[in-house]
């Protein structure tokens, strides 16, 4: 291609804790508006912040999650601009001392030639652009937490101001111009967005603005380096961030192939018209006038802070993905589902091991657990209108649904029966085994049983089965499987379809193999 793109982003998420970064009102999305506010948050003169520990925590946590080295020292700037939801006419910030620096994240990518820049000569360190499994390096270059500002609604000529939101600990991620096309930064923002949510440190709902998202995007010609940069806000989802950035781009390469000259400014992504439009012109950071906060000291995290971090770390949903497919024998699709949320993949490795323990062969129990899941198990929570991070609220637990598994593993109820012992137990938390026993829904295995609904069944067919005995008898194998599965059914439908269809089958086989040696 003529011309390559770079693409930065900054990704605000909302830290879940309970109160403000730097007071304590309430931290909490929905309130009624200006109710979750006080001299503090609201910028009265005399006031003085207080820095809110768990949000530090929360802060360290994420960028450790994403490979950054924690800052020694590191303390908190007035980043000086005036808006009105902003009341103090300053943001308390991180500028020269970020929490985290220097971090990374590997992302998979689409195939060669989807994008502008498909043939994977990205920016220094960006690693390579590929397919089939592989990965692409996006280098995070810190993380920094602050305080939010409020939350304009505008209504006609109106304008309001909520300031519930003003002060609430908001982490930013900044990373490096790493990414070519849109497709790669929607990626990363879901892979990021599972991440947080891995964490528990941000619900991660974009509709909420818990987390939200600009981009830096510049265009040259391929080999030249970094082009203008144009920043995009108002991007609410991953989609507006593929859209918003497949537009820029477009637009921009447009301008200079007609001589133009891009303009750094900042632009709003209009959803409606799905395309950018101009807010205002671009600023730098000595437009923000950053000092430090006086009234804040530095904060040294200590071998305890560092050591609890260190212990809040989980796996994180890329590699579980990559484990699961690997150690179950899974698909990548499968694995991606599967690891959508903590809980779900927690729920999954849960199953699975209690089918393990009552007697399921390990492959057999990865596989079947893994097709209740993407089956039935949605369809519950599809139902209720909850997600898979909200399995756990459900009665089907991850041990009952193995003990269905395991039911069926053992041939002690049919595939069918399974379906309506799952909405049983559902419907009344039971244990599986005491469903089945209840309603008298064990297959029948009982030999003798089993001869006595073949004949059953033999004496109400008699002409099937003797044109199936002579089949057999002449080698007719096409015409003795379709009588033999129908012979089949109506010997599981006299049993009041208990019996057990493989044990059925044998006993139906040797019946019609004794008659046709007879003919």
């Amino acid at each position: 291609m003529k011309y390559q793109s770079f693409i930065g982003l900054e990704v605000h998420i909302h830290l879940l804790t309970r109160t403000k970064a730097f007071c304590g009102c309430k931290a909490a999305f929905g309130d009624e508006p200006n109710t979750n506010v006080c001299p503090v948050c609201m910028g009265y003169p005399g006031v003085l912040p207080a820095l809110n520990a768990e949000a530090v925590r929360m802060a360290a946590l994420v960028a450790r999650a994403l490979n950054c080295e924690l800052s020694a020292r590191t303390w908190f700037e007035r980043k000086q601009y005036f808006y009105p939801d902003m009341p103090k006419n300053y943001q308390i910030s991180q500028f020269a001392s970020p929490v985290g620096v220097g971090g990374y994240v590997d992302i998979p990518v689409a195939a060669e030639g989807d994008g502008l820049a498909g043939d994977g000569s990205g920016p220094a360190g960006s690693g390579p652009a590929v397919s089939g499994g592989r990965t692409k390096r996006i280098r995070i270059k810190e993380c920094h937490l602050e305080e939010d500002a409020g939350k304009m609604i505008h209504a006609g000529n109106v304008s309001l101001v909520d300031y519930n939101r003003a002060g609430t600990s908001l982490l930013e991620i900044v990373t490096e111009p790493d990414f070519e096309t849109g497709a790669e930064a929607e990626t990363y923002i879901q892979q990021l967005r599972r991440t947080v949510r891995y964490l528990g440190v941000c619900d991660g709902n974009m509709e909420e603005g818990s987390l939200r998202c600009d981009a830096n995007v510049s265009i040259n010609l391929r080999g030249a380096g970094l082009g203008p940069k144009v920043e995009i806000k108002n991007l609410n989802s991953s989609r507006f961030v593929r859209l918003g950035l497949e537009y820029e781009i477009a637009r921009q390469i447009a301008l200079a192939e007609k001589g133009g000259v891009v303009r750094q400014e900042t632009r709003l992504w209009n959803e409606n018209r799905d395309q950018t439009e101009t807010m205002r012109s671009k600023e730098d950071s000595h437009d923000y006038r950053f000092f430090p906060e006086p009234d804040l000291p530095a904060f040294e995290p200590d071998a305890a802070f560092i050591s609890g971090v260190e212990a809040g770390l989980v796996e994180l949903p890329f590699d579980r993905e990559r484990r699961l497919a690997l150690e179950y024998g899974l698909g990548e699709e499968q694995a991606s589902a599967l690891c959508e949320e903590r809980a779900f993949a927690d729920y999954y490795e849960s199953a699975v091991s209690a089918a393990r323990a009552l007697g399921v062969d390990g492959a057999v129990a990865a596989e079947r657990v893994a097709i209740w899941m993407a089956g039935d198990l949605r369809r519950v929570l599809n139902r209720d209108g909850l997600g898979t991070a909200d399995v756990g609220s459900l009665r089907v637990t991850s041990v009952r649904l193995a003990a269905i598994v395991a039911l069926v593993a053992a041939g002690r109820i049919s595939a069918k029966i399974a379906r309506q012992v799952f909405d049983a137990v559902l419907a009344e938390g039971s244990e599986p085994a005491d469903v089945v026993a209840a309603r008298g829904w064990e297959m029948v295995v009982d030999p003798a049983a089993i001869a006595a609904a073949v004949e059953a069944a033999l004496a109400a067919e008699p002409a099937a089965f003797s044109e199936a005995a002579a089949a057999l008898a002449r080698g007719d194998a096409a015409r003795v499987k379709p009588l033999s599965a129908y012979l089949v059914g109506k010997s599981i439908a006299a049993s009041g379809g208990k019996a057990e269809p493989g044990l059925v089958k044998a006993a139906l086989e040797a019946r019609l193999a004794a008659v046709s040696r007879a003919l």
